[in-house]
Formats: C-alpha cells, sequence, structure tokens
C-alpha cells in the first residue's frame, strides 16, 4: 500500500479531482486537492506531497507558470494532466520540469503506472550523484544545481546541457554531439540554437559570462567543461 505517500491534485474540474480522488484513495494514497493555482501552490508548500498531479488550464494562473513556480524549490515529481495535448504544450510543460505528460482523458491503470514511476525514482535521489565543481555543484539525479550554496533556477533543457558537459569534464564535445544528445537528431545543425542556450547557462553559472571558467568554447568544434 502507498499509506505513506501524499498526492496533490491540483485542476479546477470537480469531476476530475472526484474521479482522481477515488482512484488514488482505492490505490493507498493519501489525496489532498487544490482548484487553483494560488491555492495549489500553498498546499505544495505546506502539505509537502509526494507527487503533484497539475492540470495546466487553470482559472487563476496557467499551468506553465505554476511549473516554473514549484521548481523554484519543489523537488518531488509533477505529472500534468491536461486537454492540452499539442507537441509545443507537451515539449513546453516538460522543459519547465514536469516530470511527465498525460492527456484528458487518461486510462486510470497507466496513470497510476507513471506515478509509482515517479515515486520510485524520487526515492532514489537521496543516493543521487553530486558533482562537485568549486561553488558550484550539480544533482544529477535529483536535477539540483547550487552555487554558492544557492539553488539556481534552470530549465529541463539548461539542465541536459549543463550535465552532459559537467559528466565529460575536459572532453571537446562537437556543436552536432551536443545537440544530438540534447535535442535530438532533428537539431544537429542548429548551431545557433545551441549557442544561445549556452549564453544562457553562462549567466548562470559563472562568475563572469563573458569570461567563462567552466563552459569553454573550442572555436569552430563546440565546447568543453572545464574547472
Amino acid at each position: 500500500m502507498n499509506e505513506n505517500e501524499t498526492i496533490l491534485i491540483i485542476d479546477d474540474e470537480t469531476q476530475i479531482r472526484r474521479l482522481l480522488e477515488i482512484t488514488l484513495s482505492a490505490n493507498g494514497y493519501k489525496v489532498i486537492h487544490s482548484a487553483s493555482g494560488r491555492e495549489g501552490l500553498v498546499d505544495a508548500a505546506t502539505q509537502h506531497p509526494s507527487l503533484i498531479i497539475l492540470d495546466l488550464g487553470l482559472p487563476d494562473i496557467d499551468g506553465q507558470e505554476i511549473l516554473k513556480t514549484l521548481r523554484e524549490w519543489f523537488l518531488k515529481p509533477v505529472i500534468v494532466l491536461s486537454v492540452r495535448s499539442s507537441e509545443e504544450d507537451i515539449i513546453m510543460a516538460l522543459d519547465n520540469g514536469a516530470n511527465d505528460y498525460l492527456t484528458k482523458p487518461f486510462r486510470s491503470g497507466e496513470l497510476l503506472a507513471r506515478i509509482r514511476a515517479a515515486i520510485r525514482l524520487s526515492e532514489n535521489k537521496t543516493n543521487a550523484e553530486i558533482l562537485e565543481f568549486g561553488s558550484l555543484s550539480i544533482g544529477m539525479v535529483n536535477h539540483v544545481v547550487r552555487k554558492n550554496n544557492e539553488i539556481l533556477k534552470l530549465t529541463s533543457t539548461e539542465f541536459s546541457l549543463l550535465s552532459l558537459l559537467a559528466k565529460n569534464q575536459g572532453r571537446v564535445l562537437t556543436h552536432q554531439y551536443i545537440l544530438k544528445e540534447v535535442w535530438g537528431y532533428g537539431y544537429v545543425e542548429q548551431t545557433q540554437y545551441l549557442r544561445v542556450f549556452v549564453a544562457q547557462l553562462r549567466k548562470k553559472i559563472e562568475d563572469t559570462p563573458s569570461k567563462p571558467a567552466l563552459l569553454i568554447t573550442e572555436s569552430g568544434i563546440g565546447y568543453r567543461f572545464g574547472e
């Protein structure tokens, strides 16, 4: 049973909240629900849920903004459950920090399986590998990046880029290799796209972004992570 696991539902549809509560309670979860984004943020901060199920179409704050706010401090899994099914919405939610994305209408068995998988991965974070480079630390499993012991706000894409380079410290990674690993084969020629993300990341992790000490440019080839 899952009596020690609390799930917070942030959804303005009464019928969906009721259906989820019945399904989750029947499977041993404790359930809390919020009908608005503001209420959900308060409950996330005060009730310490093990996982959040988040709708994007909330009446007061868009779910994408809720995701961004949660990822400033909430480290447990967030599963988006929404009627929005476009690739753009899904990618944006994942980049904003969602662990998984399901569209409505949904199958209860699939949702329960994804909840179990997300919580299982979250529980393993206590053994997270942490890479440290001076004042910068990178939690490779929990995706928490700190500089001078302060948590940095990184998108999922920025973290993927940083972790790829950090795991290969000292090695020169080509533009094409990085683009393939972080964005996929369809982006291997988008070197300008990569430059934009590197510039954004430097602003967050470098002491002096104009004179980077961590994200080193290898002119005409790619980038190297050095410390």
